[in-house]
């Protein structure tokens, strides 16, 4: 679906912000819990009214304080109230006066690292390393971004879960821990699917991060070139990143989503297109009844009379990390479970990616091959060449896909960028990962490779004089173009293209070094539709 520039995209439940006449200045809100967009509409302050948590109809939520990082405009709008400023979307408003987690390099610590980082696919992004600037010598001539949405609700199959296993945990007679006591008050109250504020805020801020470390690509002539898939978390994650790189630019950048592809259609950016690809179920379930087992006991022997199983814990765990993102402050989940347990569910996230899109599926990778077709065609300049995910009629026009620009943007979901990951060559281990017991080695973690709002990164740089060279950069030569890859900020090794100490290959190199993709997955894409 390709959005008209002018057009706004409808929210989730197609309403549009109404004037809140006892604000000041008229500023405008909307009292559901959805991220208003458009396409270069006028600029305006979109709050979100706090009317608290429902547990059935769940579109509206009490928002609560949170502190903005590094954007560029803030107004105040109460004593206890810090509201972000946006020209394209809403973004967040709290309310209310909360706990406000402390910022440390750009990761927002609700929990000490050891915890926060074991939530797997739902920690919140973080810096995996710290960003390296290329060589002295080099110049970046092009950027592709492929991020994940912002934090969100669970899903509604995860609900259904999380319902569960409260439900088993609350039958207890009583409870004989302390930490178990809130139980007795305890109602569920998050919503489904959705992004939540601090997910909004968090694409935001990759939004404003991008103009900054790439303010040199940008002109008026040459904006960002903005896609998404259709998931509304996705479709607002992106404008809300388009509205960051506006702030940052103090309104004279302004971006806009350009093309949303539809996921019921060739999508490369959703992991739809391959319904013979099996799924992780297997694996997950084997560890979920070896780590489980003793902690769904600890808690059964805590609270007599409940029933709590080991799949519980699969879904306990993560009701601690949706419940602290949601809310911005810690769940009393969290404190159920020890540094080990959560080491442990860590892992369960590693088997479920791994062998859901990942190396482990035999038809995981093959689902990354569209999009790694779309980055050569980009990274070369020339016309994409592919018979798998593409959308041939979009990728074929420079409207819907231009191949002269400096920065690209496209928004998607983990599992899809696990998929992209394996496609190119990306993490991959020597063994695959035990089912049975972790391997403390492993470089497959997945809160590393695809937390909330994950972002890969691939530059392409322009090199010159002293250590450039053909193969791995060394040596003498002129002008050679090279690639790099960041995974939240931290630079890959490259070893499948030669990459040097700096990460870089040649351009030649790394699109020879793409041959599963080049060849429409060797076969794999056909065995998706057996």
């Amino acid at each position: 679906m390709l959005l008209p520039h002018g057009s706004p995209y409808p929210t989730v439940d197609f309403q549009q912000p109404y004037d809140h006449r006892g604000s000041p200045t008229g500023v405008k809100y909307n009292n559901q819990t959805t991220f208003m967009m458009g396409e270069k509409k006028p600029a305006w302050l979109t709050v979100y009214e706090g009317r608290g948590i429902t547990a059935s109809k769940s579109t509206s939520l009490t928002l609560f304080n949170r502190r903005l990082r590094r954007v560029a405009l803030v107004m105040l709008l109460s004593l206890t109230a810090i509201c972000v400023f946006v020209l394209h979307s809403g973004v967040l408003c709290s309310t209310q006066t909360t706990h406000k987690p402390p910022i440390i390099d750009g990761d927002t610590q609700f929990f000490p690292p050891a915890i926060q980082r074991s939530w797997g696919a739902y920690t919140p992004y973080f810096p995996a390393e710290q960003y390296t600037p290329p060589p002295a010598h080099c110049k970046i001539t092009q950027v592709n971004i492929i991020q994940r949405h912002g934090a969100r609700f669970p899903t509604s199959g995860a609900t259904t879960r999380i319902l569960t296993a409260v439900k088993n945990l609350q039958s207890a007679s009583h409870f004989l821990d302390p930490r178990l006591d809130f139980l007795h008050n305890y109602t569920y109250t998050l919503g489904k699917d959705n992004l939540i504020p601090f997910g909004a805020l968090q694409s935001t801020d990759a939004g404003r991060g991008a103009f900054e470390r790439y303010t040199n690509l940008v002109s008026l002539a040459n904006l960002p070139f903005v896609r998404a898939s259709d998931s509304t978390r996705v479709v607002n994650s992106a404008t809300n990143w388009t509205s960051g790189f506006s702030l940052a630019s103090h309104g004279v950048f302004n971006p806009v989503l350009s093309v949303v592809l539809d996921e019921s259609l060739n999508d490369t950016l959703d992991d739809a297109m391959c319904p013979s690809a099996g799924s992780s179920d297997p694996q997950t379930n084997l560890w979920t009844s070896i780590y489980g087992a003793p902690i769904a006991a600890r808690l059964n022997t805590q609270a007599p009379g409940a029933n709590v199983t080991a799949t519980d814990i699969s879904n306990l765990i993560p009701l601690c990390a949706f419940e602290t993102l949601a809310k911005e402050t810690p769940s009393p989940f969290c404190a159920l479970f020890s540094d080990a347990e959560f080491a442990q569910f860590e892992y369960f996230g590693d088997l479920d990616k791994f062998y859901g899109t990942g190396y482990g599926q035999a038809l995981g990778r093959v689902q990354g091959v569209g999009y790694v077709n779309e980055l050569l065609a980009r990274l070369t300049e020339s016309p994409v060449r592919d018979n798998t995910q593409t959308n041939r009629t979009l990728d074929a026009s420079p409207v819907t896909f231009p191949l002269n620009r400096t920065l690209y943007a496209d928004f998607s979901h983990d599992n899809q960028m696990i998929a992209i990951y394996a496609a190119l060559g990306l993490f991959n281990q020597t063994t695959a990962l035990d089912p049975r017991a972790p391997d403390a080695t492993r470089t497959w973690i997945t809160s590393r490779l695809t937390p909330f709002s994950a972002r890969m990164v691939t530059e392409r740089l322009s090199c010159t004089g002293a250590g450039v060279g053909p193969g791995r950069g060394q040596g003498e030569g002129q002008g050679q173009t090279f690639v790099r890859i960041l995974v939240n900020d931290a630079l890959q090794p490259l070893d499948f293209c030669g990459g040097d100490q700096n990460g870089l290959c040649t351009l030649s190199a790394f699109v020879d070094s793409q041959a599963y993709a080049r060849n429409d997955g060797e076969g794999d894409f056909e065995k998706c539709f057996a």
